[in-house]
C-alpha cells in the first residue's frame, strides 16, 4: 500500500477536565472513504475538528505526508487548503451568490485570478448539480438540500487533497438527504479522498472502505462496511446498530 496521506497518531482532546478524545491512532489513504459513525457525546465530530485542527488537539501527532502538522512552525494555512471541509450548517456567505460563495477562497487564499476561479467553480458547481439558474441566488432563496452542494462545490474549488464531512445531511429535511449523499456518492465514485462523520448508515454501507465506530472518545472497531455492518465483533457495535438497523 502507498504511503498515507494523514496519519494520525495517539491522539487526544479535552475540554477543561472532560476528556473527549482518548487516545486515536488513525491512517488514511489516497482514495479511500471512511464513514465515522458512533452515538451523540462520542467525540466523532471533534475528531473530526481536530484533523483540520479547528480544535486544537491536547497531545499526540497529525502527520500529513510524513510531516507533523502540529510542530512549532508548521505552515498550518497550507495543510488546512488541502482539507476540503463541509458542515452541517454550510457555512456560506450570506451576501454572496452561489457563485461567489464557490470563488472567494480561491482568490482571497489561493491568489488565483478571477477567470480561472470563476471557471472553477463552475465547473463545480455543475459538479453537484448547481447549474448556471442558480449561480446569481443567495443562499436565503435555496433550500438545504441546495446550499449543502454549494457547500460541496465550494470546497471542491480548492482542489483539496481530501474533504472532511461533519454529518452533512444533519440539518436538511429528509427530502433533501437524498440529493446531497448522491452528489457525495458520485465524489467518491470519482476517486475523492473522503473522511465523513454521518449517522446515514446505509450511506456509510454503501460508500465506504472503512468504517469506523467510536465509543466514549476511542475508536471501539473498525473494518469494512461488511465487518461492522454484518458481523460486528464488539458488544458496543453491536448494541448501537442494533438501535439503528431496526
Amino acid at each position: 500500500m502507498t504511503e498515507p496521506i494523514l496519519e494520525i497518531k495517539q491522539l487526544k482532546k479535552s475540554f477543561g477536565q472532560n476528556e473527549v478524545l482518548k487516545d486515536i491512532s488513525l491512517s488514511v489513504y489516497k482514495g479511500e472513504v471512511i464513514s465515522i459513525i458512533g452515538s451523540s457525546g462520542s467525540g466523532k465530530s471533534t475528531f473530526l475538528r481536530s484533523i483540520n485542527l479547528l480544535e486544537t488537539p491536547t497531545d499526540g501527532q497529525i502527520l500529513y505526508h510524513g510531516e507533523n502538522v502540529l510542530e512549532k512552525g508548521y505552515d498550518l494555512t497550507k495543510y488546512r487548503e488541502k482539507l476540503g471541509m463541509v458542515f452541517q450548517s454550510f457555512n456560506l456567505f450570506e451576501n454572496l451568490n452561489v457563485l461567489e460563495n464557490a470563488i472567494v477562497a480561491q482568490t482571497t487564499v489561493l491568489k488565483r485570478d478571477r477567470s480561472e476561479a470563476e471557471s472553477i467553480a463552475k465547473e463545480n458547481l455543475n459538479k453537484v448539480g448547481m447549474t448556471e439558474q442558480y449561480w446569481k441566488a443567495k443562499p436565503k432563496q435555496l433550500s438545504g438540500g441546495q446550499k449543502q452542494r454549494v457547500a460541496i462545490a465550494r470546497a471542491l474549488s480548492v482542489n483539496p487533497e481530501a474533504m472532511l464531512f461533519d454529518e452533512p445531511t444533519s440539518a436538511l429535511d429528509p427530502e433533501m438527504v437524498g440529493e446531497v449523499l448522491k452528489t457525495m456518492k458520485e465524489l467518491a465514485n470519482e476517486g475523492l479522498t473522503m473522511i465523513i462523520v454521518t449517522h446515514e448508515m446505509e450511506f456509510a454501507k454503501d460508500v465506504s472502505d472503512r468504517v469506523i465506530f467510536m465509543d466514549k472518545g476511542y475508536i471501539a472497531e473498525q473494518g469494512t462496511p461488511q465487518q461492522i455492518f454484518e458481523t460486528p465483533q464488539e458488544a458496543r457495535t453491536k448494541e448501537f446498530l442494533q438501535r439503528f438497523l431496526k
